[in-house]
This record gives C-alpha cells, sequence and structure tokens, in this order.
C-alpha cells in the first residue's frame, strides 16, 4: 500500500512526505492505538451487556 500511492505519486511533494519512514511509522502508530481503542471500548459494552428481562428463553 505505501508502494503504490497514486496520489502520493501525483504530487512530488506529498510523495516525499508520504516516502519518510516517520511518517509511516506515525500513521501505523495511530493506526494501532485506535485499534486498540477500538477493542477496548467493544470490550466495555460486552461486558456491560445484561440478558433482557423479557427473553423467550424459558428454563425446564
Amino acid at each position: 500500500m505505501w508502494d503504490h500511492n497514486r496520489f502520493a505519486a501525483s504530487r512530488p511533494a506529498i510523495e516525499r512526505v508520504v516516502e519518510s519512514p516517520y511518517v509511516r511509522g506515525a500513521v501505523t502508530g495511530i493506526g494501532v492505538v485506535t485499534a486498540i481503542a477500538g477493542l477496548a471500548e467493544l470490550a466495555s459494552v460486552v461486558s456491560r451487556r445484561r440478558p433482557r428481562a423479557d427473553s423467550t428463553h424459558v428454563e425446564s
């Protein structure tokens, strides 16, 4: 994905910035932090979920 970016290739100034290992690392780091935050939020929602009182499950 980093090697074949048509948008960056069409603009030389952007291409130089996008090819920087620092920019690539920053973008990757932001993506990892976002993914971890999303998983933490999902885990929080799932752990707080309670069974509904009007469920159709009948115990025998």
